[in-house]
């Protein structure tokens, strides 16, 4: 009596939405290693093959996310999707919303990616794409949503503001404020921050 051999069953499909999960995850993964080696070295020195190494991944695959080295670093030196999760409040919650972001970013991510302006190698071409694109997806964003007198001002001080906190619990890591729970950073920096945007 013969035996029909039955082969092993393969992997179970992923579900379409743990398949997007991990691509998203992949994604965030390489565009933190671009951060990190930008942060450090100059563009003309940075490889795919470096960030892949960073990242973890394999430099064809970051082809197949961002297309081609240029197209990755500009969307690295991009600051419009981190903006608009910042400023995702109504204007009369705003400045408690941005630091709340900002200091969840740090806890949870160890980094907020607006932060990269005070931090990224500013001399050269790349310097002056990273300024001109703060400056309009962050500062002018925030202005065009004030009301009163000075808005481009006000906006600029209300970043500046957020900047140093961001500098102080981040990069500083001042022992004290890291000490403190987020929302009594929040309830005591936040007024600070929304005197600026709606004074």
């Amino acid at each position: 009596m013969s035996t029909v051999s039955v082969p092993p069953p393969g992997p179970a499909a992923a579900p379409n939405g743990l398949q997007r999960r991990d691509a998203e995850a992949t994604k965030a993964a390489i565009l933190r290693a671009a951060r990190h080696l930008m942060a450090r070295h100059a563009h003309t020195d940075i490889t795919l093959k470096t960030v892949a190494d960073r990242a973890g991944v394999s430099a064809p695959l970051i082809l197949k996310y961002f297309g081609n080295k240029d197209a990755l670093f500009a969307r690295v030196m991009s600051f419009e999707t981190d903006a608009a999760a910042l400023l995702d409040a109504p204007l009369e919650d705003l400045g408690p919303h941005m630091v709340r972001h900002l200091l969840v970013g740090q806890t949870e991510r160890g980094a907020d990616p607006v932060l990269r302006i005070v931090f990224a190698p500013l001399q050269g071409e790349q310097g002056d794409i990273l300024r001109a694109n703060f400056r309009t997806q962050v500062s002018d964003r925030l202005a065009v949503r004030l009301e009163g007198p000075d808005a481009g001002l006000r906006a600029e001080l209300a970043v500046a503001t957020l900047l140093g906190l961001g500098v102080m619990y981040g990069i500083a890591r001042g022992s004290r404020l890291r000490a403190t729970a987020i929302e009594d950073i929040v309830e005591r920096y936040g007024p600070t921050v929304q005197a600026l945007l709606t004074p």
